[in-house]
């Protein structure tokens, strides 16, 4: 029967840091005892004896040597026990050193131990000086505040997405039951069941869509299409004029180059956000300002709307998912617009930035890095690229 094999001890960072630092002292105690034991030898064996010589110095000088030599060796004898000695003591007191100067790094091991899905509020708060363990602790502890956020948010995000989804659903199927149930419905009763139907579609699928464009704003830009935000404030201002138009809103634009790079697609419609938030959450016969620049090295895009007054301290807020501060505001939108513009900023290496203006209404900055002109500006070409995507 064959024998189990050895299984030798884990060779941890403590075992390591313990045989470390016992070869470093052996090797500095040993280098020390020699240079000592050298000084000693040189002295005890030097030949103090006069130019005179007497008959008797060959005698004197055979017992001092043979003195010599019994003394050096009782001495060489005496430090090598004495490394010996202090080399054990070392291999014990770095044990202890480095179980002490790991014993954060432990914290740390546990503390990622405990964390759980359920449980990123647990946190490490090291004590102690700037070090590396410090820095390190600290780092872990970020990341578990940013993972907390992120969970938080993931997990507000489905439920309201759930509750988005759930209310046409629900009409849809009130209408269908309500009509299946009678069978004398008329033509007109199933006509107007069929409208409800269709409108209720028509809000899961933008719902859908814009869940897909958030979805994919947060994801890494693989593409680098060279965009004109200027063009782009175009194209957005054509799609909304009919809207702008019925509303009675007087709509002013100050658009020039403003060339970037990146996703044609989730730029364009980071734009276009920005424009029917605008127009959508804005009062009867309002103002809105559309403006596109260049500005220290960065492509600028400037919205700027009436409408209620807005508390500073809720404007983050609608950067969030699923967030309007006017929920009678025009269309039926879920809340998506302004979280799905930050998200493609962030995505591009932009920044958003919101600001209450005084007498109501709101101004949102798109700050985005600048790249270098180029001829495709054309609102008709973006047109004719879109009707073919």
């Amino acid at each position: 029967m064959a024998r189990p094999a050895l299984r030798l001890p884990r060779p941890t960072v403590r075992l390591r840091l313990t045989l470390l630092y016992a070869g470093v002292f052996l090797l500095a105690g040993a280098a020390l005892l020699t240079v000592s034991y050298m000084l000693v030898r040189n002295n005890v064996t030097t030949d103090h004896v006069g130019i005179e010589a007497s008959p008797t110095d060959d005698l004197r000088r055979a017992i001092q040597r043979e003195v010599a030599d019994d003394a050096l060796h009782r001495l060489a004898v005496q430090y090598a026990i004495a490394l010996a000695a202090m080399t054990a003591l070392s291999v014990l007191l770095g044990w202890l050193v480095a179980g002490r100067a790991l014993r954060s790094l432990q914290d740390i091991t546990a503390a990622a131990r405990r964390v759980s899905q359920d449980n990123l509020d647990e946190r490490i708060a090291l004590q102690g000086p700037r070090d590396e363990l410090k820095e390190l602790a600290d780092t872990f502890d970020a990341m578990l505040e940013r993972l907390q956020a992120a969970f938080g948010s993931q997990r507000r995000f489905v439920a309201n997405a759930s509750h988005e989804l759930r209310t046409p659903l629900s009409v849809m199927r009130t209408e269908l039951e309500v009509t299946l149930a009678d069978p004398q419905a008329s033509n007109a009763e199933l006509r107007a069941m069929a409208e409800t139907v269709h409108e209720a579609l028509d809000r899961t699928e933008r719902l859908v869509q814009a869940l897909l464009t958030l979805a994919r704003s947060e994801g890494a830009v693989t593409r680098r299409d060279p965009v004109d935000l200027a063009a782009a404030a175009r194209l957005a201002l054509e799609h909304t004029a009919r809207e702008a138009q019925a509303a009675e809103l007087d709509v002013a634009a100050d658009l020039r180059a403003a060339p970037v790079r990146g996703d044609r697609r989730l730029l364009e419609r980071l734009v276009a956000n920005l424009v029917e938030n605008a127009i959508g959450h804005n009062r009867p016969g309002g103002h809105v300002s559309v403006s596109t620049t260049t500005r220290d090295g960065h492509s600028v895009v400037e919205v700027v709307n009436d409408g209620e007054v807005l508390d500073p301290a809720t404007l983050p807020r609608l950067l969030e998912p699923f967030q309007r501060n006017d929920r009678g505001a025009r269309g039926d939108g879920a809340g998506l617009g302004l979280s799905i513009v930050r998200s493609v900023a962030h995505a591009h290496g932009g920044d958003v930035v919101l600001a209450a203006g005084s007498n109501g209404g709101l101004r949102a900055t798109v700050t985005l890095p600048r790249s270098e002109p180029t001829d495709h500006t054309d609102p008709d070409r973006y047109s004719r690229e879109r009707a073919h995507a």
